[in-house]
């Protein structure tokens, strides 16, 4: 691969009921992502996402676009390194995954991809997260 690809997903909505869904799924209750009435009066005036949530998110924001570079292979999490959670997403907050393939390794049975990710927040100037996403491609 010549040039490293990159890209840009779409915007998705954060909604309450897929924070409470989330909160549900990994038993994190906290009042900032689940009690809209207390959050309201909380230090970001509304309920915000959970980190995870949208960290979660990430393969569906961008594998299909990194697939139609790759090829449809069969692709593993290596992990994730440098990750930090800069900005709180409120609720019905808009994000998208801005994408860049750093290096790829090739390694016994496989290739090894570095990923810089950053979630942007609709209307803010800092990210959500930034983060190196590790992929393992078979």
């Amino acid at each position: 691969m010549s040039q490293m690809p990159a890209g840009c997903s779409d915007w998705f909505t954060i909604t309450q009921e897929q924070i409470n869904l989330f909160a549900e799924a990994t038993h994190d209750h906290q009042y900032l992502h689940v009690d809209q009435e207390k959050a309201a009066r909380g230090p970001f005036g509304k309920t915000i996402a959970h980190g995870f949530l949208y960290l979660s998110m990430v393969p569906s924001m961008m594998l299909d676009d990194l697939m139609a570079v790759i090829g449809e292979k069969t692709i593993l999490n290596y992990g994730v390194n440098r990750l930090r959670f800069v900005s709180p997403v409120p609720v019905d907050s808009r994000i998208r995954l801005n994408w860049q393939v750093t290096s790829q390794e090739q390694q016994s049975g496989g290739t090894r991809y570095a990923v810089d990710l950053s979630t942007e927040i609709e209307g803010y100037d800092k990210p959500a997260m930034v983060a190196e996403w590790l992929l393992y491609v078979l």
